[in-house]
């Protein structure tokens, strides 16, 4: 499908954010339950509470708020997570909060394996810019925190894809599917498999 363009109708004033946000915020529980091609403007315009010509003021297709709606989510996942670990004091506790925060997010929108997954076949750069900007800054983490004697050296790029890769299949696991464990309890788990991997330990 071909990529549409979401910056032609980008609101000027502070109302007309809210009034996009709302859609996008509606637009989520639309698509994260009817999946796309389910998915309705009218649903969309129903569940924000205001009219269908609204939704035109700002998207003019299906296609064009589903991209939108992707990179709505990642911006909003990460300045969740960034939120959470702005004050861990080392590396390996921002691994655990940041960990933590995501399964946390998920639990609240549940919705968001749907369109994300929906999203490679839909909207692939969105798809692909979701993945790509929470791993753009992280290498940069770490080596950091190697230069300051937290971690070891190493692969920082893929380690990086690494660790958001066991955050994805984590919070799968454990919010979409299942959410009776504490966040805290599996971060907690994890974070030591990161920190240690499966080596056996002395004694």
């Amino acid at each position: 499908m071909n990529q549409v363009s979401t910056h032609h109708k980008l609101p000027k004033t502070a109302r007309g954010q809210k009034t996009r946000d709302k859609l996008l915020q509606a637009a989520e529980i639309e698509f994260g339950e009817r999946g796309f091609h389910d998915a309705a403007i009218s649903g969309i315009t129903q569940r924000a509470g205001v009219a269908l010509g609204t939704f035109y003021t700002y998207f003019e297709s299906k296609e064009e708020i589903f991209e939108a709606l992707v990179s709505f989510m990642s911006v909003r996942t990460r300045r969740w997570i960034a939120e959470r670990v702005a004050t861990a004091p080392n590396r390996l506790t921002a691994e655990r909060l940041g960990i933590q925060a995501y399964i946390e997010f998920v639990r609240q929108h549940k919705g968001i394996y749907r369109i994300i997954s929906e999203a490679e076949f839909v909207a692939n750069d969105a798809f692909r810019k979701h993945y790509e900007s929470f791993a753009k800054a992280y290498p940069s983490y770490l080596k950091s925190a190697a230069e300051s004697g937290e971690i070891r050296e190493g692969d920082y790029e893929t380690w990086s894809w690494a660790i958001m890769g066991i955050a994805v299949f984590l919070g799968m696991r454990y919010a979409e599917w299942d959410e009776t464990r504490p966040a805290s309890e599996i971060a907690e788990t994890v974070t030591d498999l990161i920190a240690d991997g499966l080596r056996s330990r002395p004694g």
